[in-house]
């Protein structure tokens, strides 16, 4: 009878942990659109106001506050193994709205042949999430001060951040002394950080509910490290991670990281909070299956991502005036033959003005021209 108890508690709370995980990564896509809506609306017109200064882009933070904080307590709920690949929520919800918003008429074909990469991997990302969520572990312990001291005196947690160390030591000398600008290795890097993060998120989340519900956990020292690590691994993380979007495309950042993260997110779940020491084989194979299509899908919907295009400075002439009229600012984006510029997955119309530099042309008049060409040719004979 209590092992029955102890397994539905497990049960419902990884569902809650599960639904606030979904439901924050769907906010976070929404949040993320809204502002990039705010973004290309005050770029498209003659407003000289700050992004910041727009109450759509306010309404696109508080989202994304609300989101991050929803994943932020689902760690107290559900184990690390299902929390983490819960991420492709995000990248399938941005699939979706960028869709909604690409404001495109296309033929059916069109579409089709443009769009079947990421419908497919839209599928294999929601078949995929299924399956790790129903054979995902069930298996949660409630994370006092004394059962993570615990945790982190083991052996095998030891063993692990000691690789973990020697291996950033290793990655970051070759990133910083050698110029190993790879993207594995920068994406690596952010992975190694990002276990830490959510190990010490986990901690900090699951003392934070406990101490709501009334079991005082703020005052152990372990929480305080826990809380400076958690900030710490963050910034760095952040800071990779820019780094990375500056020398390679976005596209490719957002699948590999999604992957690197997620896979060393589950082993460090495994290994600090033994998360899958109870669970059979067949439980396993089938969460590693639905994790391997979450993967593929996602990758499949980043790849069908447009591109950037760096700016080229172009010119165009007035055929009234016979002005050049010389455009060398990156703030505008040299027009497509449809007249608009893409801003990730929205459109909107090209309406800024470009940068016009006055260019002094000597234009000499066709009859002095003509004049001065018949002085310099010799007579000829008339008939």
């Amino acid at each position: 009878m209590d092992m029955s108890r102890a397994y539905g508690g497990s049960y419902t709370d990884n569902l809650i942990g599960t639904l606030l995980a979904i439901f924050g990564n769907v906010l976070v896509s929404i949040s993320l659109s809204i502002q990039k809506y705010s973004h290309v609306t005050l770029a498209g017109t003659k407003d000289l106001r700050a992004f910041y200064h727009t109450k759509t882009w306010w309404c696109g933070f508080v989202l994304t506050c609300l989101g991050e904080g929803a994943n932020f307590i689902s760690y107290a709920f559900a184990p690390l193994a299902l929390v983490a690949p819960l991420n492709a929520v995000s990248v399938l919800t941005s699939s979706i709205l960028g869709l909604i918003f690409l404001r495109e008429k296309s033929k059916p074909k069109d579409f089709a042949k443009r769009y079947g990469l990421s419908f497919l991997g839209c599928l294999l990302t929601i078949g995929g999430t299924y399956l790790f969520v129903a054979f995902g572990p069930n298996s949660h312990e409630k994370l006092k001060a004394e059962n993570i001291v615990n945790h982190l005196v083991g052996w095998p947690v030891l063993l692990y951040l000691l690789l973990e160390i020697i291996t950033f030591c290793l990655l970051l000398y070759f990133y910083k002394q050698r110029n190993a600008n790879s993207l594995i290795i920068i994406l690596t890097l952010v992975a190694l950080l990002g276990s830490v993060t959510v190990i010490t998120v986990k901690a900090v989340s699951g003392m934070l509910v406990l101490t709501f519900e009334g079991n005082m956990q703020l005052d152990y020292p372990i929480f305080s490290v826990m809380f400076v690590c958690m900030v710490a691994s963050v910034v760095f993380q952040a800071s990779f991670l820019s780094q990375a979007c500056k020398l390679h495309d976005s596209s490719l950042i957002a699948s590999f990281n999604y992957i690197l993260s997620t896979v060393l997110a589950v082993v460090a779940g495994a290994v600090f909070y033994l998360e899958f020491n109870k669970e059979d084989i067949l439980h396993i194979c089938m969460f590693l299956f639905g994790s391997a299509l979450c993967f593929l899908g996602v990758f499949l919907i980043t790849k069908n991502k447009k591109k950037t295009k760096n700016f080229e400075p172009y010119v165009t002439m007035d055929m009234v005036n016979g002005v050049p009229t010389i455009h060398d600012k990156g703030l505008v984006v040299q027009p497509d033959s449809n007249g608009s510029f893409s801003y990730g997955a929205l459109v909107n119309n090209d309406g800024a003005a470009p940068a016009t530099h006055s260019v002094n042309l000597e234009l000499t008049p066709a009859r002095s021209r003509s004049t001065e060409a018949s002085h310099g040719q010799p007579d000829l004979k008339r008939d």
